[in-house]
């Protein structure tokens, strides 16, 4: 007979269920509608830690940053009303980027619901759950008795099939009734595997190429995945791209290697795209970013062959109608084409390394005015930071330095190395960086722009509270360079809401706690980023960036002089 359980308060089991899913830090800000599950943390000290943010934004961010390094869903606590909204963006930042996140929300007391009473939301209708939402699932736990089940089925939902965030919304009153309920066992994802005849399909579609291409990338790869794809890729002498912020999936310095297909795509690559007479897609949803806009290939029926692997089956064929659409997890897809048997012999060879060649050509930079030397900058990131650093960014052309120059070994050497929001969301990489420094104790690297890091910037008090370390590098050129940018190339001349006032950065960081330097030359920032590798706190580097220098292929001027040529 097993032995029954005293009774404890149900905000108490929430936190000893976490620990049972083996989660070891939850994000997030408190409030009064979850008081109890604070004294839940404070009970189960020992085997968890919960991180108190300054902003539910960043504490959205870090739960997602930590889903997208760990592949488990990332934990995320706000209260009520402006809490989740403010946490919103996370939310909808994993649901775009396909990554594990359960975030909980205090609640009004049960007894006070459908009054609009004080900071009331209904939740069902603000976080979907759609196609369109923002959240997989959405779900109020009444009863603490149900505790064990709800979390156990939000943590299954978040991993299984797409990847994705679930909402659980805790009514207040409910947080402290006593329950015997017990935590369920560890839950793991389920793993969907291609039938055999899709598997034959896909060979015989291969041979008949002259000139195929792999884009991989979205949620759901391990470090056991991507080690199966590159044998895959070895094995029939595929060129493999990885999609849009997703540039760990396959090794950037692999001879296969194509390029990151993303924003700002490498002009060579996309016309290699679309010249290709085959896309075999593994994982990624071939979203507007990653298809330019979906231009590389034309939905409904791409002009190339298509074969999209993907682990949800209502993301296949929603947007384009493959030639073959295999539901499949990407553990299970990559150790399926490992052993599909390559011929000898096979016709694409100088394609594959002409396309290879065109990755190594973008690695040249093109002169910029100023005196910081963006791609020197990033060659001495590549020299100095250790192999398995986290690299993290938010939203910006600031990101493209890295995104470009920057190579990742990746997830085949057994480490994640990039968070980055595909969904575009600013404000990300400080939180992302300082979640995965908590999380992982590697060294963590977060670039920045001056709108950007202004976002979420308070985020580093919170490192200086809990002992994390990251190192930012934030680019001040003044502007909402990503805006200016578009500003110019649709109504050049006409700046209006892009220009921005901006603090003494250096100063900012020093008072949250970090180490604040400012450089103005390339030849400043090695001894610099060396003395920030050696600190036992985090460091922030500000760069002063010339606004001419707008992108990593061209000026502010020349963009300008361009548009007004066609008006």
């Amino acid at each position: 007979m097993p032995t029954e359980r005293a009774p404890s308060i149900a905000g108490h089991l929430i936190v000893e269920c976490l620990v049972a899913q083996g989660v070891t830090h939850a994000f997030g800000v408190p409030g009064e509608s979850y008081l109890a599950v604070l004294d839940g943390f404070h009970a189960f000290r020992d085997r968890i830690q919960f991180v108190i943010n300054r902003q539910e934004g960043g504490a959205a961010f870090m739960a997602e940053a930590a889903g997208k390094l760990t592949g488990r869903p990332g934990v995320c606590f706000v209260t009520r009303g402006p809490g989740a909204t403010n946490a919103s963006i996370g939310v909808h930042t994993a649901f775009q980027d396909s990554t594990p996140m359960v975030l909980f929300v205090g609640d009004v007391a049960s007894d006070q619901r459908d009054r609009e009473a004080f900071q009331e939301v209904e939740y069902t209708s603000f976080f979907g759950p759609s196609t369109k939402g923002m959240a997989k699932r959405v779900e109020r736990i009444d009863s603490p008795d149900r505790i064990p089940e709800y979390i156990a089925r939000a943590f299954a939902t978040a991993m299984n099939g797409r990847p994705g965030p679930v909402v659980l919304v805790l009514p207040e009153d409910m947080l402290v009734q006593t329950t015997t309920a017990a935590p369920l066992p560890r839950v793991e994802p389920a793993e969907a595997w291609a039938d055999p005849g899709s598997l034959r399909k896909l060979r015989e579609i291969l041979l008949a190429a002259q000139k195929p291409l792999v884009i991989a990338g979205g949620g759901g790869w391990t470090p056991q995945a991507a080690q199966a794809l590159q044998r895959f890729a070895e094995n029939w002498k595929l060129p493999v791209g990885n999609a849009f912020r997703f540039q760990d999936t396959f090794d950037n310095h692999h001879p296969l290697y194509a390029g990151d297909v993303g924003i700002g795509v490498s002009p060579k690559l996309a016309a290699r795209i679309r010249e290709s007479d085959l896309v075999l897609a593994i994982g990624p949803r071939l979203g507007e970013m990653t298809t330019s806009g979906y231009t590389l290939l034309q939905p409904p029926r791409s002009k190339q062959k298509l074969v999209h692997i993907h682990a949800s089956a209502e993301e296949l064929n929603r947007v384009y109608q493959a030639d073959l659409a295999i539901n499949a997890t990407m553990n299970a897809a990559a150790r399926s084409l490992e052993v599909l048997t390559a011929p000898t012999e096979l016709p694409w060879q100088a394609w594959t390394e002409a396309v290879h060649a065109d990755y190594e050509a973008n690695l040249v930079p093109q002169k910029l005015p100023g005196d910081i030397d963006m791609p020197a900058i990033v060659a001495l990131l590549q020299k100095h930071l250790p192999a398995d650093t986290v690299l993290t960014n938010g939203a910006g052309n600031f990101a493209s330095w890295v995104h470009r120059f920057f190579r990742h070994h990746g997830l085949a050497k057994g480490f994640k190395t990039q968070a980055a929001p595909t969904s575009g969301a600013m404000g990300y990489g400080v939180p992302a960086g300082i979640a995965a420094n908590l999380l992982t104790g590697r060294t963590a690297f977060t670039i920045a722009g001056d709108g950007d890091f202004l976002m979420n910037g308070q985020e580093l008090a919170t490192a200086a509270q809990f002992g994390g370390k990251s190192i930012v590098v934030l680019l001040n050129n003044g502007m909402y360079g990503t805006i200016r940018m578009h500003q110019e190339r649709e109504y050049p001349g006409n700046v209006h809401g892009t220009h921005l006032a901006n603090p003494d950065f250096a100063a900012l960081a020093r008072a949250y706690g970090y180490a604040g330097v400012r450089i103005t030359k390339t030849a400043q920032f090695e001894p610099e980023l060396l003395a920030a590798l050696e600190r036992k706190q985090g460091t922030l580097i500000e760069v002063m960036l010339d606004p001419e220098v707008l992108t990593t292929r061209g000026t502010l001027s020349a963009l300008r002089e361009a548009a007004l040529k066609k008006k």
